[in-house]
């Protein structure tokens, strides 16, 4: 249960409330692109509420109450925010990148089964974080205030990953490649208990390599090379009863679809969230505005806090079959929140379409350079066409928004347009140098003005 607010904070929660208002209601506006103005005033009113929080609280408090958590969701959507409008480098944008890096870390911390092959990322984007924040900070871009909570946040992410560090270090070295197999293989048992239809040919060879693994221990415990008893026996003894554990528990519900019965309401909830950030992975830079991922991070949050000791209960308060299957899904599908966070570009979305036609020509122009075949100068036309619309967009050298402004993306658009040049050129060279038959045809390629490969809009 959260702690009160106190007296003195509770009009600076009244004020963080409206601001979550007003950055929801912005989110919900699909009729325009969002303008880096509005975000930049919303900004600086959740600054001066942080610098009127701080000016109450010294360094030691440490409270979780209602202001808490009604920062951390205003900080969460603001976030995804900045990556909407293109500001990926910029301090805020990386709140959000921090709160799922450390809802993945929390849930290895939980099952406690990892290898250091899957610590090797978070600690290299923790650093990369580190450093952004300290450039941000030696630039004074960005109020102490801001750096401070975002470095707070980032210490947390990085304690929890020296605790995984420091649990891992305690397996022997004989015991090490045991455990990195029990590892991959629950990893399959797991991913093998949420797929549909039968698992039977699939969960065998998995239940051989357990059984294989188990049949080196000798009275229930694994033997070094000279016959010694390595430390950490029971790290990898009850890893390798629970795989036998999820396995039965796959071959029991074979028939039963999985899940029980009342938990099949959070399974259909969790798949039909998978499906959909899963959809989003594919066509996240035609069709994903980022502020869209606060609902889904919503959901999960809330089917999160549905379990008790970290399992899902019935009504009764038992515990039914399914939990390593919902509890996958659950991971999964934060997983895949982080994957859309860390590739969000820096482009903002009124100049995605503009990138994305850009991204189409160079894909077409290296597939072309690439394998050649019956071309000619005509054939270039239509993607010197394309190149030219885009580039009489430009004001002044330019992108200019809606508004008059210029939105976050300039030099990455200028680099894409600069490599189609450029790869119009190599082409043109080749042409010269004989490598393309240069025989005319009459071949359309599609790349009139309506076709939406080249317009790129965007799914806007």
């Amino acid at each position: 249960m959260s702690a009160p607010v106190p007296q003195e904070e509770l009009p600076i929660l009244e004020a963080l409330v409206n601001i979550r208002n007003r950055l929801t209601a912005l989110k919900k506006n699909r009729g325009d692109f969002i303008k880096a103005s509005d975000v930049n005033a919303l900004y600086q009113a959740v600054i001066k509420q942080v610098t009127k929080l701080n000016d109450v609280r010294d360094d030691t408090t440490s409270q979780n109450n209602r202001l808490d958590t009604t920062l951390a969701d205003v900080f969460s959507l603001l976030s995804l925010f900045y990556l909407t409008i293109g500001k990926t480098r910029d301090a805020p944008a990386t709140y959000s990148q921090i709160a799922s890096m450390r809802q993945i870390l929390n849930h290895m911390n939980e099952s406690a089964v990892y290898n250091e092959a899957d610590l090797v990322p978070f600690r290299k984007r923790i650093s990369d974080l580190r450093q952004n924040l300290q450039r941000h900070a030696s630039e004074n871009k960005h109020p102490e205030a801001i750096l401070k909570l975002l470095e707070r946040q980032l210490s947390k992410c990085d304690s929890i990953v020296r605790n995984l560090e420091e649990s891992l270090s305690v397996i022997s070295e004989e015991l090490l490649p045991i455990y990195e197999k029990l590892v991959t293989i629950r990893r399959k048992l797991v991913a093998l208990a949420a797929k549909g239809g039968s698992q039977k040919t699939e969960l065998k060879p998995l239940q051989d390599e357990l059984r294989k693994i188990d049949s080196k221990r000798v009275d229930g415990k694994f033997l070094g090379p000279s016959g010694i008893v390595p430390p950490s026996q029971a790290v990898c003894s009850s890893l390798l009863e629970e795989c036998f554990d999820i396995s039965q528990e796959i071959k029991a519900n074979e028939d039963s679809k999985h899940v029980a019965t009342s938990l099949k309401p959070i399974y259909d909830r969790l798949s039909e969230i998978r499906a959909e950030l899963e959809g989003l992975v594919l066509t996240h830079r035609w069709t994903l505005r980022e502020t869209d991922l606060w609902n889904y991070s919503l959901s999960l949050q809330e089917i999160d806090k549905m379990r008790v000791d970290g399992k899902f209960l019935d009504s009764e308060g038992n515990r039914p079959e399914g939990q390593y299957v919902l509890l996958y899904l659950l991971r999964r599908c934060y997983g895949l929140i982080y994957r859309l966070l860390s590739s969000s570009e820096p482009v903002s979305e009124e100049l995605t379409p503009i990138a994305n036609k850009l991204s189409t020509v160079k894909k077409c122009l290296n597939e072309v350079l690439k394998y050649g075949g019956l071309f000619s100068p005509r054939d270039l036309y239509p993607y010197q066409l394309a190149l030219h619309q885009i580039e009489s967009r430009r004001q002044d050298g330019k992108f200019v928004g809606a508004d008059g402004s210029i939105p976050e993306g300039q030099g990455t658009i200028m680099a894409h347009l600069n490599e189609c040049h450029e790869l119009i050129e190599m082409l043109k060279e080749a042409m010269d140098e004989g490598e393309f038959d240069e025989e005319e045809d009459e071949e359309d390629y599609g790349f009139d003005d309506d076709d939406e490969t080249v317009s790129g809009n965007g799914g806007q």
